[in-house]
């Protein structure tokens, strides 16, 4: 009797509220009082904030050697944004971004020489599901930040920037982190970042993982005996510390120390030096030394071998330079030389970001290999005046042979790079568009492969890129 006597009073009650409701017009948020003078309420929080949007268009498409399969693919994604004002020293973020297949080939299909199918064409939407054109969209934006002076505590899914995690932004959508991330800089010439993320949604995907899941969300390779690697859904690991001090010594150099930590996996710790040094007033150096170590913790990620991302006990070590000039109307020159030593394959998931090495090149990684020569040249020039910037580099990479696979995680051949990069900024009413044009070329060195798998989307290969973006 008693729980009748209940439903039949709370059923009394919303009859009789629904009633009444009926009797209040509705009042549109344009017709609602406001007091601008108070600003100690929860209302002045939000109506101080700012709202953004970005809307991209992607072409993108790859011309592979002859007898091997094309793809190309066209992708239009907008999203908007939004951040309260400042209350008490707390803020609050959120953001959302969807993305539409307009018009592409098949990306599922399987080449039928090699039986794989389009690498970079499908980034642009969900590697996971290839045929989902339409129900692509990701919450990516949602913390509280609390500000002190200059420096900041955010905590949620937010975008991050550092040398093994940053968005990466070749595709549509940049890589993003859940976590507490700490930036300090209340010591003079010093910024420290700091950092626990618990969750990671890469690139090219419209779902968050667990940082163990994320681990082999891209192509896995193969496992230093040869086999296939199955680490996938393998790894244990719960969270990513880290730690980044950046010290400026004055306003031509400065020092940053890196250490990450992936919980059950592996260590990383980077140190690098930037600077430059004036010959005139129009003329300068340009100076950089760069080494990073890494090692296994514990069996690598899982005690299974097979299943395992790196090793057990595996140890690798990286170091380079960039030398360089810069005139301030000519441009920048540089050359930069990269080596990853022979000890082991140095690894970082490409799910996270992008390399953290002077020679990195977009389109193509230097992850997954040891024993490594990386040489490159970079010129770029900024034309102030019309908006545009133009990028010209063209890089050598010679890398252990595609059957060593102790050395080469994915079967790469030594090859050769070249990237044209055109960009315009608009000015004036059409600010915020910005128009990109990248044109990328691989070739072999070495070999002249007969083996298709060791060509098809790696060399022998042009890469076609033009995106429009309008930042509002």
């Amino acid at each position: 009797m008693k729980q009748i006597k209940l439903v039949f009073t709370l059923g009394f009650l919303l009859w009789a509220g629904a009633l009444f409701a009926q009797n209040l017009p509705y009042v549109h948020h344009t017709e609602r009082e406001r007091n601008e003078n108070d600003t100690n309420n929860l209302q002045h929080f939000f109506r101080q904030g700012t709202f953004y949007g970005h809307a991209r268009y992607f072409f993108m498409a790859t011309d592979n050697a002859d007898q091997l399969t094309n793809y190309y693919a066209n992708a239009f994604g907008m999203g908007i944004g939004y951040e309260t004002g400042n209350f008490k020293n707390f803020q609050v973020g959120i953001s959302g971004y969807f993305i539409y297949n307009i018009n592409s080939s098949d990306l599922a299909k399987k080449d039928p020489l090699t039986n794989q199918s389009s690498r970079y064409e499908i980034g642009l939407f969900d590697i996971e599901n290839p045929d989902n054109h339409t129900d692509l969209d990701r919450l990516e934006d949602l913390y509280i930040k609390y500000n002190y002076k200059q420096s900041y505590i955010k905590f949620g899914k937010q975008h991050i920037r550092m040398p093994f995690i940053n968005p990466q932004d070749g595709r549509m959508r940049p890589t993003l982190a859940d976590g507490a991330i700490l930036n300090f800089n209340q010591i003079k010439n010093t910024e420290i970042e700091a950092g626990y993320l618990a969750a990671v949604s890469p690139r090219s995907t419209v779902r968050w993982y667990g940082i163990g899941r994320s681990i082999g969300v891209y192509n896995t390779g193969l496992n230093p005996d040869g086999s296939k690697s199955n680490y996938a859904l393998n790894i244990n690991s719960n969270y990513i510390t880290y730690l980044g001090i950046t010290h400026k010594i004055n306003k031509q150099h400065q020092i940053q120390l890196w250490d990450m930590l992936v919980d059950n996996v592996f260590n990383t710790a980077l140190v690098q030096y930037n600077g430059s040094i004036d010959l005139n007033p129009n003329n300068k150096i340009i100076l950089g030394v760069q080494g990073i170590s890494q090692q296994a913790i514990n069996n690598g990620g899982n005690a299974d071998p097979a299943k395992t991302f790196m090793e057990k006990g595996a140890k690798s070590y990286t170091f380079g330079g960039r030398l360089g000039m810069a005139n301030e109307h000519l441009g920048s020159l540089s050359l930069n030389y990269n080596r990853i030593t022979s000890h082991s394959r140095y690894l970082m998931p490409r799910e996270w970001g992008r390399d953290a090495f002077f020679t990195f090149m977009p389109r193509e990684r230097n992850e997954g290999y040891g024993d490594l020569h990386a040489i490159n040249l970079v010129g770029s020039k900024i034309f102030k005046k019309s908006g545009f910037r133009t990028d010209l580099s063209y890089g050598h990479y010679y890398l252990p042979e595609v059957t060593n696979t102790r050395l080469n995680k994915y079967g790469m051949p030594s090859y050769w790079q070249l990237n044209a990069d055109i960009r315009y900024q608009a000015k004036g009413f059409f600010k915020g568009i910005e128009l990109q044009l990248l044109y990328v070329y691989k070739g072999q060195l070495r070999s002249n492969f007969k083996n298709n798998n060791y060509v098809f989307n790696k060399v022998d290969m042009s890469l076609y890129n033009f995106v429009i973006n309008y930042h509002f």
